[in-house]
């Protein structure tokens, strides 16, 4: 089945910019209908990471080939003074027809390096800005941070928990999607489950072990109810005290058929809990019972407990995670760079872009290990592996889609082509990344005809 989120995440054409709108008036008014190209690139690199992951193409595919305007909308549009009637009506046969070059998700890539290309009639490459950013802005945070919690504990079970602190239903369970291609095990997502095949898992809350008069009825219930792969929670009251309470009744229940996959510690000191836990689950006989934890957890964190030597088998992220808390945004860009065939640039200060439609090489040494990407122009063949790859034609997609196993697998691979100094938590930009000398030119040619244009519409001077 195609991984589309299905309900929350299919919404019409007015999930928008106003000025998109506004500038596809403008287009038709000028009579501009020519190709453009534009393409989605991130500026800088969250502080302390080494590299981004790139993710949510797939969301982004399904928006391009159903993107439509609903009969409703096109009346609201009606009723607003800024619209001609003659261009709202035009929009109802609004169809995207164009191209899309990308980076496969769960590819590594580095600030300026296009993972998006879209090209199309000017009109249609510009309404679908906002939505385009809109998905893959939040997708690429969410899967480098569980890259970055896989790097802290790479031998533990790892479980999305995030989607009561999401930023709306839509964000938690891309969130989920996301975190699965970074390199998380799971989610406690059920919705995810099924639209994307992503294992599903679940312990129990603090308000079960409440609702009984007693810990120990609580335990056993729920294990009664819930008896393949159990997990229960310990902290509610007294965690080492609930601990001691699981021997005893693990005694009577395993011998009717039932078992405990594991516990879970949810607050306090994790690490001072998990080591008593553990000499207490040991002592009597339930060795096989895992540790896992929640509460609070980011990648440092959880490399903290997995350095003290805390017996931790799994860890719960949630709220750090959904929210990516430490970079909750990326500095990034849908830019044009071609129209009608002419290479574009923007040259605001600090803002500047390369002009031009472009791929991205990247080279590696004889030890398979990546040793620089170069940024070049669309029609120069350099030596490395080009990373854009075709994705869509005429507004549909060239190939089926690809599965989200794959998209992880690309990225374990990836990670482990890079430098080991850019694989660390706080690393500096993992690989150079540098301007072929073709794009270089372009730049200079374009700032030339910018330059000379600029004079033609001042005039003679006075």
């Amino acid at each position: 089945m195609s991984e589309d989120p299905g309900n929350g995440s299919s919404p019409g054409l007015l999930l928008t910019d106003l000025y998109q709108l506004t500038m596809l008036q403008g287009y038709r008014y000028a009579r501009m209908h020519e190709m453009a190209v534009f393409e989605f690139f991130v500026r800088n690199l969250p502080t302390g990471r080494g590299y981004l992951v790139a993710a949510g193409l797939d969301q982004v595919l399904s928006f391009l080939e159903s993107a439509r305007f609903t009969a409703s909308e096109l009346d609201w549009l009606r009723s607003r003074e800024q619209f001609t009637p003659a261009f709202v009506d035009s929009l109802s046969a609004f169809r995207f027809t164009g191209d899309v070059r990308a980076m496969p998700e769960g590819s590594v890539f580095f600030p300026h390096e296009p993972i998006l290309q879209v090209i199309a009639p000017i009109s249609e490459a510009q309404l679908v800005e906002t939505r385009v950013i809109n998905l893959l802005q939040f997708q690429v945070l969410i899967a480098g941070k569980a890259a970055r919690c896989k790097a802290a504990a790479p031998n533990s079970l790892l479980v999305d928990f995030g989607l009561r602190r999401a930023h709306g239903s839509e964000a938690g369970l891309l969130a989920a999607r996301a975190a699965y291609i970074g390199g998380f095990d799971g989610t406690s997502t059920v919705l995810a489950g099924q639209c994307f095949g992503i294992p599903v898992y679940g312990t129990m809350a603090h308000s079960f072990v409440e609702a009984h008069d007693d810990e120990s009825s609580a335990f056993e219930n729920f294990v009664r109810a819930q008896p393949v792969n159990t997990v229960l929670l310990i902290d509610t009251y007294d965690t080492e005290r609930a601990a001691r309470r699981l021997p005893g009744l693990m005694a009577g229940l395993r011998e009717e058929g039932y078992s405990l996959s594991a516990v879970r510690l949810d607050s306090g000191d994790l690490a001072a809990h998990a080591t008593k836990v553990r000499r207490i689950l040991d002592a009597g006989g339930l060795d096989a019972v895992r540790i896992f934890a929640s509460g609070g957890l980011d990648e440092y964190r959880i490399l903290k407990l997995v350095r003290s030597g805390a017996p931790i088998d799994g860890f719960g992220v949630g709220s750090r995670l959904d929210t990516s808390a430490d970079a909750p945004y990326l500095d990034c860009a849908y830019k044009l760079v071609e129209y009608a065939g002419v290479a574009r640039r923007k040259l605001s200060e600090t803002k500047s872009t390369w002009p031009g439609r472009k791929q991205v090489y990247r080279t590696r040494g004889d030890n398979g290990i990546v040793t620089a990407d170069c940024i070049a122009r669309a029609e120069e063949h350099l030596d490395g592996e080009p990373l854009l790859d075709l994705v869509m034609r005429g507004g549909r997609r060239v190939e089926r889609t690809e599965t989200i196993e794959a998209a992880r697998a690309r990225l374990r691979m990836q990670i482990e082509q890079l430098p080991e100094a850019g694989r660390q938590l706080d690393a500096l930009p993992a690989v150079p990344v540098r301007v072929s000398d073709g794009l270089r030119s372009l730049a200079a040619e374009t700032d030339r005809c910018i330059e000379e244009r600029l004079a033609l519409s001042e005039g003679p001077a006075r």
